[in-house]
């Protein structure tokens, strides 16, 4: 959908990154509140940045979910700067959450797990591969209803991909061996990988990997098998506990066939607990009290280390061996 940039009021700036600058706005013909989203003077002269914008214009538009971020199209401004307009959250993220209490009840953790599965198998659904799923890019409302944003390094997979191949692309807390590795071919057994990281965390209070380095971490995702749920959260049925560890195979294939089945196994176990509104209010609460505490915009910069910033520390390291042996072998 074509949007006229004048049609749009903006306000304060609620988010910058490295590419795009986001405003709160409102929508003059009808008054709504909206986020727009607007690329940066200094990137758009880079091809390859403005084609990512564009690409993540264009998934946006294949999706309509109840648990993904709006899209309402987007357009140029006046001096030629691509945007594009989004839903505006009311309340903040999934980091923000674990920030304040540090880790969920297992009640929680399906209750935003369903939904987070909901967005995923939609997405899947349409070829769409996330890439880059962590609690920052999991926005929650004052309600509890959960929206999954950040399509940014996100895979078409009816699409050319414009990330170069063995190019290491997603956030190396929650990334797949198979990002690690840079395969070639990544499909939605990435995202689900990704997910059971995020459970994990949810679940515990941290990820299952955490080396001193993201080089030390990817060995880790590699190689290495997290500490069993039941060591750390006894309390948390089996079931669940079976299913996130499964998500953590090193081998696709031996994960979850998709997120579909994965919500299946959480809707069953949400039927064994008293689903009351005591509860309800409690985790309305704790939503409360983590967004309240920290009024850092849900809109806020991306603290976690790039793949570009990836690339570089991995050349300057691989110069610095050659320089070494150089020196040693004059």
């Amino acid at each position: 959908m074509k949007r006229k940039f004048s049609d749009f009021e903006l306000g304060d700036v609620i988010g910058t990154g490295t590419v795009g600058t986001i405003y709160r706005a409102t929508e003059i013909p009808t008054g709504e509140i909206r986020a727009v989203k607007v690329l940066q003077h200094g990137v758009s002269q880079d091809k390859n940045i403005v084609s990512r914008f564009e690409r993540e214009m264009l998934i946006l538009s294949k999706l309509n979910h109840p648990n993904i971020v709006s899209y309402y199209g987007g357009g140029r401004t006046d001096d030629g700067q691509l945007f594009y307009v989004m839903e505006l959250i009311e309340g903040g993220t999934l980091k923000q959450l674990l920030q304040a209490h540090h880790r969920l009840s297992w009640h929680e953790t399906i209750n935003y797990g369903i939904q987070i599965c909901s967005a995923l198998q939609h997405a899947h659904n349409h070829g769409i591969v996330h890439r880059d799923l962590k609690p920052a890019n999991l926005f929650l409302t004052y309600e509890g209803q959960l929206k999954l944003g950040d399509f940014g390094i996100a895979l078409d997979t009816g699409e050319s991909d414009l990330t170069a191949s063995g190019m290491t692309v997603g956030s190396w807390l929650y990334m797949s061996p198979e990002q690690i590795r840079g395969e070639e071919i990544i499909t939605g057994q990435a995202d689900l990988y990704s997910l059971g990281c995020l459970f994990y965390e949810m679940l515990t209070g941290n990820p299952p990997f955490q080396g001193t380095s993201f080089p030390v971490i990817f060995e880790q995702h590699l190689k290495e098998t997290p500490v069993p749920l039941h060591l750390t959260v006894p309390e948390t049925p089996k079931s669940l506990q079976d299913v996130v560890l499964q998500q953590l195979n090193k081998s696709p294939q031996q994960r979850p066939f998709n997120a579909r089945m994965i919500q299946g196994i959480m809707s069953e176990l949400k039927l064994d607990w008293e689903d009351d509104e005591h509860r309800y209010q409690k985790e309305l609460s704790r939503l409360k009290v983590a967004f309240d505490a920290d009024p850092y915009t849900v809109y806020g910069p991306n603290r976690d280390i790039s793949w570009k910033t990836l690339t570089l520390w991995f050349a300057i390291l691989a110069m610095g061996i050659t320089i070494l042996a150089l020196l040693q072998n004059p």
